[in-house]
């Protein structure tokens, strides 16, 4: 961390509270607004994070001393911004446990999701050679996922499937939004070539057992997709430790900038893929009539690259790798219990997401009986409470839940105790205000 506000990792205490997050947040200035003349209270994390000054002095410093193109230029500014470049790659590589060439930079985890699906079509459709017949698909296959899915882990493989002829099978949820896992091992048949699920789900934060479903899908030799969108910011999370073959992941949900993204593969299957975007710098030779491509990662990173930004993300690692990513989980889920059971004791207010032991982040998804999501924000944010509202992105999950939309708070590092009693303060006004329940 850049700010003199912090102290060394060895002096931190074992674990975060109050005092020492109330240090931290001086690196958020943003935290500082007010809103509607109220202190703003940051409750949306899921959606964006915030993020702190050493983050966007990095990328200027970047801009300021070494803005140039990577990989193509000899002179010495290039030279240096293609080592910064493929430093954060190696940095980000190592905060989730890869090695450097598994990490694609995209622009975001939807694009990531998109890459492999656009990649695995055009193994359908004869591209890649011998090399990329394992990903190809076709009618008789099955893709699975599940009834917890962002539509960024949905749609694309609804498309693929639509493209290659290919079933599409999901995993459903009981009323409570928690897996069925009991009905998994049936629904993942040696017809599965692909199994993509999320980590964590973003309207819930509930935490899925990667281990059972790897599990059942290596059983039948499927592919794994993991959406960590919400993992990877707010858990330690190693890769390799859980066995998946891909994993989409969002700067922006990390501290980092906007704009960028990373998928993480294992080496041997991205190096089999065939590209999704083709052009510059992705290429060994071209000829008139065809061309070769580089390895990966450099074959799915046709074009000018996201520099300035895989730098800040980078140094918004080191940030969330100095604070502790154990002390970061351990300090959220404090927070999400003290929301969760605030809020289950307002009357007229429903928690969504199972309960009994369920393994949550620090998210709390609720509706309001009789007051729409968008009006609970509205209110909120009158009282400087910024929620997000709506269906999250993930519509199937509200429909199978019985509701169509709801209203989420999500916490990070930064977030203090008081940040939940002023949301837990303003959501027991919100029926009071709008003249129900009485």
């Amino acid at each position: 961390m850049s700010s003199a506000s912090h102290t060394t990792q060895d002096t931190l205490p074992h674990q975060l509270d109050d005092v020492e997050v109330a240090r931290l947040r001086a690196d958020f200035p943003i935290l500082e607004r007010r809103v509607n003349g109220a202190p703003l209270i940051y409750l949306d994390s899921g959606a964006t994070s915030q993020t702190p000054t050493c983050v966007y002095e990095a990328e200027q410093h970047f801009y300021e001393n070494f803005n140039s193109a990577v990989h193509r230029g000899a002179h010495s500014l290039a030279v240096e911004a293609t080592d910064i470049f493929e430093q954060a790659r190696s940095d980000l590589a190592s905060f989730i446990g890869a090695r450097q060439n598994e990490v694609i930079w995209t622009s975001n985890a939807t694009e990531a999701l998109n890459l492999i699906t656009y990649s695995f079509g055009n193994a359908s459709a004869g591209l890649g050679g011998e090399a990329a017949r394992k990903f190809a698909l076709g009618p008789g296959d099955e893709i699975v996922v599940t009834e917890l899915e962002h539509h960024a882990n949905l749609i694309p493989w609804q498309e693929l499937a639509l493209r290659t002829g290919a079933t599409l099978k999901f995993i459903p949820v009981d009323e409570a939004g928690a897996l069925r896992m009991g009905l998994a091992g049936s629904i993942i048949t040696p017809a599965t070539k692909v199994v993509a699920f999320t980590h964590v789900s973003n309207v819930l934060g509930t935490v899925t057992n990667v281990p059972a479903l790897v599990a059942l899908a290596r059983s039948v030799g499927a592919l794994t997709v993991l959406d960590g969108c919400q993992s990877v910011p707010h858990l330690p999370v190693d890769v390799k430790e859980l066995d998946v073959d891909f994993m989409a992941f969002s700067g922006h949900k990390m501290l980092g900038p906007t704009g960028i993204g990373g998928l993480y593969g294992r080496g041997e299957l991205l190096d089999a893929m065939p590209p999704f975007l083709t052009g510059g710098s992705m290429i060994t030779s071209v000829t008139m009539e065809k061309a070769e491509y580089l390895p990966s990662p450099m074959r799915f990173e046709a074009g000018t690259q996201r520099i300035s930004q895989a730098h800040g993300l980078a140094t918004a690692v080191a940030y969330l790798r100095e604070v502790g990513m154990e002390r970061i989980a351990a300090w959220e889920t404090q927070l999400g219990q003290r929301m969760l059971s605030g809020l289950a004791s307002i009357p007229g207010v429903r928690v969504l997401g199972p309960t009994g032991g369920a393994q949550r982040i620090g998210t709390a998804p609720f509706v309001i009986e009789d007051v729409h999501p968008h009006d609970v924000g509205q209110f909120l944010d009158s009282r400087g409470v910024a929620v997000r509202v709506g269906h999250h992105c993930a519509q199937p999950l509200h429909r199978a839940l019985g509701i169509v939309s709801s209203t989420r708070a999500s916490t990070y590092l930064y977030n203090t105790t008081s940040d939940i009693d002023a949301l837990l303060n303003a959501v027991s006004d919100v029926r009071g205000y709008f003249r129900v329940g009485k």
